[in-house]
């Protein structure tokens, strides 16, 4: 039954429809570049999470239906992608915290949203138990990546200086879960890459002398394959986790969500704001800037939330 209601809902597309999907891939774009985006999450406040799952983990099987239903999103996604990358990179060399303080705002004040799934469930030992889990592996994954700055170890950029076939399979193995990043709620896959290092190394690298580093070029393409077959592979997964323990995966997530809004202050690529902080002293503007946009990014995020709330509300109504 669930999956026939899935499919009626792919196929009644209007002009308001449309747009909204199109928007939502402007948020998957860019939430591949941008730090503390997540297109999931706002899939879930304009209530096409499980409808965009479905239509993902069954493109292959049912290609027409979910073919029209994607395509909004993917031209979405496309534009979101190329915006993102021209003004967040040029924005990071300029105000890297005030710009990590905006995105980070945007996640705190989306969390509602992923929070909202859990209401009226009750909190069991196991269900505790995997937020529990959640919060830890983004943190553990971001302590990990902030000591190696702030000691002075190799950097998960150092990849690049390893053999090609070992730089493809680990580059491989991340872009499998900056994927997953784009179907859980919570996760942003640049902020991954912030978490263990990578980040910087990637934005700075692509420039007019991207083909001349092999090294750069193998990582990338080995982040695309691995980023389309988790993609797709895991969209399949998480639909019939849903289907069997919707209230068990949704306390690891927001577990996860909340671990990935702390570890946006502490990884490897913000340990470098730090460090520099630490050298010359503290930016009155970068940081003054940060606790603003900060608080912009909580109320603009947390405001969508609201209006998402009220149209849902309307509707019971």
């Amino acid at each position: 039954m669930q999956k026939d209601s899935l499919e009626i809902a792919l196929i009644k597309y209007n002009k308001k429809t449309w747009c909204k999907s199109a928007l939502l891939g402007f948020f998957i774009g860019l939430a591949v570049i941008v730090p503390g985006i997540s297109g999931s999450t706002v899939a879930i406040i304009f209530k096409l999470y499980d409808q965009f799952l479905y239509a993902v983990g069954n493109f292959f099987k049912k290609f027409k239906i979910c073919f029209l239903f994607l395509l909004p999103i993917g031209l979405g996604a496309v534009l979101g992608f190329g915006l993102g990358f021209l003004a967040v990179k040029k924005l990071l060399e300029l105000l890297p915290f005030a710009v990590i303080c905006l995105f980070a705002g945007l996640m705190i004040g989306a969390f509602p949203a992923v929070k909202d799934e859990l209401q009226g469930v009750e909190m069991t030992g196991k269900r505790v138990a995997l937020f529990l889990l959640g919060v830890l592996i983004p943190l553990a994954v971001g302590v990990y990546s902030a000591v190696s700055a702030f000691t002075g170890a190799e950097s998960g950029s150092g990849v690049l200086n390893a053999p090609l076939p070992l730089v493809f399979c680990l580059a491989l193995v991340v872009g499998y879960v900056m994927a997953i990043t784009q179907v859980v709620p919570g996760l942003s896959a640049s902020a991954i890459l912030m978490a263990i290092g990578w980040y910087a190394a990637i934005m700075g690298g692509i420039n007019e002398t991207l083909f001349s580093n092999t090294s750069l070029l193998v990582l990338l393409g080995g982040l695309v394959v691995g980023f389309v077959i988790g993609f797709f592979s895991f969209s399949k997964l998480l639909t019939i986790v849903f289907q069997k323990a919707r209230a068990g995966a949704y306390s690891m997530i927001v577990g996860l969500s909340l671990g990935s809004v702390i570890t946006m202050f502490f990884n490897g690529d913000v340990a470098a704001v730090y460090l520099t902080w630490a050298k010359t002293g503290i930016s009155g503007l970068d940081l003054g800037l940060g606790i603003f946009l900060l608080i912009v990014g909580i109320a603009a995020a947390y405001m969508l939330v609201r209006v998402q709330r009220k149209a849902d509300g309307e509707k019971k109504d």
